[in-house]
C-alpha cells in the first residue's frame, strides 16, 4: 500500500509532466514566417528554405523541375511559396513543413507570374503557347486561360510570348504582348476575365515593372529605345512613352544582358534605373519622368535595387563585369562600397527593414549576407547555384 502523502508527490510529479509536455509540445511545431525567405538553387531544382533572422537554411525543397530563369511569389499569408519554373511547371511549397503541396505543368515554357490583391488567384506568364493563365491559389485548379492574340501583317491571328506580368490593385493583372507590341490589362473580379487591350506601345517589350503603389505599369523595349508607360489611374489616356533616350542610343553598343526592370529603384521621387549597354545607372524624375543624372558604375548593371529606408541603391552586373556589387548613396550620388560576394552575382534581397542584404554568387556555390550600415559581411551560406532570392514580406507589396 503506497502511503497517502506519496501518492500525492506522485501525482504531483505527474502533473508537473504533463503540462510541461503540453507546453513544449506547441513551442517546438509552432513557428512563424515573417523572416523566411527561400534561395532558388537552380542547378537542382530546388529551393533553400531560409530564416533571415539568424542567416541559416533550415531545409532544401527538391522535385521543382527547370529552375533556370525561376521567380517566386507568397501567399497572402507568406505560409507558401509559389515557384514559376521555365519549364512550365507551377509548384505550391510549404514553407513550414518543405513540402510541396501542389504542383501543375501547365504549360511548355513560362516566365513568371503574380498573385492577386485578395490572395486567391494566381496567374502564369507562358511563351509556349503564348498567353496567360490564372489558378486558385488553395488547390492549383485552372480558372481561366487567356490567350495572348494578335493580328500579323498578314492579317492572321497568332500567339504572343508573356512578359512582363505584375498584380495590380482591384484582382487586375498587367503584362506586355512580346510579338504583338501591346500591353493587356485583366480584371478578374467576375466570373469570367475582362481584358483590356493597349497596342502600338514600341517594338518587342521584353520586361516591365509596376510602381509600389500599383499606379504605373512600365514596359521596356527590346527593338528601340524609350518606355512605355500605362497610367492605370487614367487608363482613358492610353499608353505614354516615357525616357526617349532610354536604351542602347545612336551607337548600339552591345548588351550582355538586358536589365531586369522589377530591379528598378524608387527614391526621393526619383527612379533609379540600368542603362542598357552602358557602364551606368540613370536617374529619372518620377513625375515628370525626365532623365536628371548619369552615375558612372562597374559595368552594365542589371538590378539597382533601393534599401527600404531609400538612403541607399545597390547595383549588380551583367557579365564579364559580374563579380561586385556597387553601392551608391542616394543623397550624395556617389559610390560608397565597391563588395566582391563571389563569381557570377545574380540576385540581391534585402530583409523587410532593410539592416541585411542577401546576396547570390552562383559560381562560387554561396549566399553571402552583408550588413548595410557598415557593409561588412556578416554570414555566408553554401548554396548550389544559387540564383533568385526572394522574401516573405513580398507577399504584402505590390508588383512582388
Amino acid at each position: 500500500m503506497i502511503p497517502l502523502v506519496l501518492r500525492k508527490a506522485l501525482v504531483a510529479i505527474a502533473l508537473l509532466a504533463l503540462l510541461a509536455g503540453c507546453q513544449a509540445t506547441p513551442s517546438a511545431e509552432l513557428r512563424g514566417t515573417g523572416d523566411l525567405g527561400v534561395i532558388v538553387e537552380r542547378a537542382t531544382g530546388s529551393l533553400a528554405v531560409v530564416d533571415t533572422s539568424h542567416h541559416r537554411i533550415l531545409d532544401r525543397v527538391e522535385g521543382l523541375g527547370d529552375l533556370s530563369h525561376a521567380s517566386v511569389k507568397f501567399s497572402r499569408d507568406a505560409r507558401y511559396a509559389f515557384v514559376f519554373g521555365r519549364d512550365g511547371g507551377l509548384s505550391r511549397v510549404d514553407l513550414l513543413t518543405s513540402e510541396i503541396t501542389h504542383r501543375v505543368m501547365q504549360s511548355g515554357n513560362s516566365i513568371g507570374g503574380a498573385v492577386s490583391q485578395d490572395g486567391s488567384l494566381v496567374a502564369v506568364a507562358n511563351y509556349d503557347p503564348g498567353g496567360v493563365k490564372v489558378f486558385d491559389s488553395e488547390t492549383l485548379e485552372e480558372v481561366a486561360e487567356i490567350p495572348a492574340t494578335y493580328r500579323d501583317d498578314d492579317g492572321d491571328e497568332q500567339r504572343s510570348k508573356v512578359v512582363g506580368l505584375v498584380d495590380a490593385p482591384g484582382n487586375r493583372f498587367v503584362y506586355s504582348l512580346f510579338e504583338a507590341g501591346e500591353i493587356h490589362l485583366v480584371d478578374m473580379h467576375g466570373d469570367t476575365p475582362e481584358v483590356s487591350r493597349f497596342s502600338d506601345i514600341g517594338e518587342a517589350p521584353y520586361d516591365a515593372l509596376i510602381g509600389p503603389n500599383g499606379r504605373y505599369y512600365i514596359a521596356g523595349l527590346f527593338g528601340e529605345d524609350g518606355l512605355a508607360l500605362l497610367d492605370l489611374w487614367h487608363l482613358e489616356e492610353g499608353v505614354q512613352r516615357i525616357l526617349p533616350d532610354y536604351g542602347r542610343g545612336e551607337e548600339r553598343l552591345p548588351v550582355y544582358k538586358m536589365p531586369h526592370l522589377e530591379g528598378w529603384a524608387m527614391a526621393g521621387g526619383e527612379a533609379w534605373l540600368p542603362a542598357v549597354g552602358r557602364h551606368e545607372v540613370l536617374v529619372a524624375d518620377s513625375g515628370g519622368w525626365s532623365l536628371s543624372e548619369r552615375i558612372p558604375v562597374h559595368g552594365q548593371p542589371i538590378f539597382v535595387m533601393t534599401r527600404p529606408d531609400e538612403r541607399q541603391v545597390w547595383v549588380n552586373f551583367a557579365h564579364p563585369d559580374n563579380n561586385v556589387v556597387q553601392v551608391i548613396d542616394t543623397e550624395g550620388r556617389e559610390i560608397v562600397a565597391t563588395l566582391s560576394p563571389g563569381e557570377s552575382v545574380l540576385h540581391m534581397e534585402f530583409t523587410p527593414k532593410g539592416e541585411h542584404a542577401w546576396i547570390s554568387a552562383r559560381d562560387s556555390d554561396r549566399v553571402v549576407v552583408y550588413d548595410t550600415h557598415t557593409l561588412e559581411e556578416v554570414a555566408r551560406l553554401d548554396s548550389e547555384s544559387p540564383s533568385g532570392i526572394f522574401f516573405t514580406h513580398r507577399a504584402h507589396r505590390i508588383g512582388l
